[in-house]
Parts: structure tokens; C-alpha cells; sequence
């Protein structure tokens, strides 16, 4: 497989990534609008860079917006209706992740954002400089380019687009998918074993795609693996 889908993934839109399957936080508890008259404050941090861009608030239709379309929705407080982070600048906050504080009435937001955030102009509503640490970019460390790849595939699960083989996938359903992702590992263990350096980066490449994928249908990122992995490195982690 030359190329993983049929459209040019070296030009992806800057759009919103796919809907989150469910809001991670402590206890697993859904979050408490009623604690401060059915608003939550919003944090917003990039990403990648793990700076603070800006502060919002949500209510619950703002929220369900912010899940469903996979850009961050407000709740103005001053125009009394919701809003959309860029849709008058087209600097768009597309969602990575979604967190709950321990208290339940916080959200710590993980996004990418399209341009500056403040309409000021500035990167940050703070006026600080949105820039990647060295060794943080995808060109310095290519392995943050997963997450970009998922970002993509998720939004082909959102669109849905003729012509693409991810699309494709998608439609053929789970079991094929799982079945793609058991083909790659078989082919990847052929070039260990028989093959060639070269062939074993390129086979093992599409079986990391084809997992990217099936985690995508099921709601899944991975990032989550990069977690567990992390999680296990700990002292004292104990097989499940």
C-alpha cells in the first residue's frame, strides 16, 4: 500500500476532529453544572505545547456542541447564547481531549488550534507566545505525528468522503478492520523473519495505520496505549 488513503493526507484540512466517546476525569463522575448556576468554566490548553491559550465557560448545550462537532462551543455570558471559537476569525479550537477536574465543575480542554486564539491576535489570551518546545514538533520528534494521523482519521469517520480508503474501512466494519490490523501483524513478522530492514518499517507502518483506524471505531486514541505503556514503566505497576 503506497498511500494510506486516496486523498492527499500531506493536505489536511484544519478542521475539527471526530466526536469524543466520553469525558475522562476522577470517579468517572458527569459534570456538575448546578454548582455554579449551569455554567463550567472552560480551561483551554494546546495540545502539543501544553500552553494555557484561554478561559471559557460552557453550559450543557455548549458542551454536547463541543462533543458532537469536535470544536470547542462557549457559552457567552454577555450575549447570553453559544458560540463557536472561530467562527468570525476561522481560527477553530479542535478538540483532543476532554477532562473533568476531581470536584466536577472544572474542564481542562486539550485542542489544536487553527491560529492565534485571542481577538486580539495574539497566540494566547494572556498575550504569551504559543510556541513548540525544541524536540516537540513533528519534524523534531515524528512520533507526535500520530496524533495528527488519528486527528485525520477521525475526521474521515466524521465525513465520511468518497474516494477514500480510511471511508472505506469504516463502511467494511469492525471485524474487517480487526481482520486488516491480524494481515499487517502477519506480514510485518514475514519481513522480520525473511525480509528486509526497509520492508519490515514499511509493513509494520501499515499495521500501525490499520490499528489507528479499528482504535478510531472504537472510540479510542492512541495516546491511550502511549499511556498504558507509560503507566506500566511505572515502579511497582502489576499486570492487570
Amino acid at each position: 500500500m503506497d498511500n494510506f488513503d486516496n486523498n492527499n493526507m500531506d493536505n489536511k484540512p484544519s478542521q475539527a476532529t471526530s466526536p469524543l466517546p466520553h469525558i475522562e476525569g476522577h470517579g468517572g463522575g458527569s459534570i456538575n453544572f448546578d454548582k455554579c448556576g449551569g455554567l463550567v468554566p472552560a480551561i483551554i490548553q494546546d495540545a502539543d505545547t501544553r500552553q494555557v491559550l484561554m478561559l471559557g465557560y460552557m453550559n450543557p448545550e455548549a458542551y454536547e456542541k463541543t462533543v458532537t462537532e469536535g470544536r470547542v462551543t462557549f457559552y457567552s455570558r454577555t450575549r447570553q447564547c453559544l458560540w463557536t471559537k472561530g467562527e468570525t476569525s476561522g481560527y477553530f479550537l479542535n478538540v483532543v481531549s476532554i477532562k473533568l477536574d476531581c470536584d466536577q465543575d472544572t474542564l481542562l480542554i486539550r485542542v489544536h488550534p487553527t491560529g492565534p486564539v485571542c481577538h486580539t491576535g495574539t497566540d494566547t489570551c494572556w498575550g504569551e507566545e504559543n510556541s513548540v518546545p525544541r524536540g516537540s514538533s513533528t519534524e523534531d520528534n515524528p512520533l507526535l505525528f500520530l496524533s495528527d494521523l488519528q486527528d485525520f482519521i477521525e475526521q474521515r469517520h466524521r465525513e465520511m468522503p468518497e474516494g477514500s480508503y480510511t471511508t472505506s474501512l469504516f463502511r467494511e466494519g469492525l471485524n474487517r478492520m480487526a481482520q486488516k490490523v491480524g494481515e499487517e501483524a502477519l506480514e510485518l513478522i514475514i519481513e522480520a523473519c525473511n525480509g528486509t530492514d526497509e520492508r519490515m518499517i514499511y509493513e509494520g507502518s501499515d499495521m500501525l495505520y490499520h490499528l489507528i483506524v479499528l482504535l478510531t471505531s472504537k472510540g479510542l486514541r492512541i495516546e491511550q496505549m502511549a499511556q498504558e505503556l507509560q503507566e506500566r514503566h511505572q515502579p511497582g505497576w502489576k499486570k492487570h
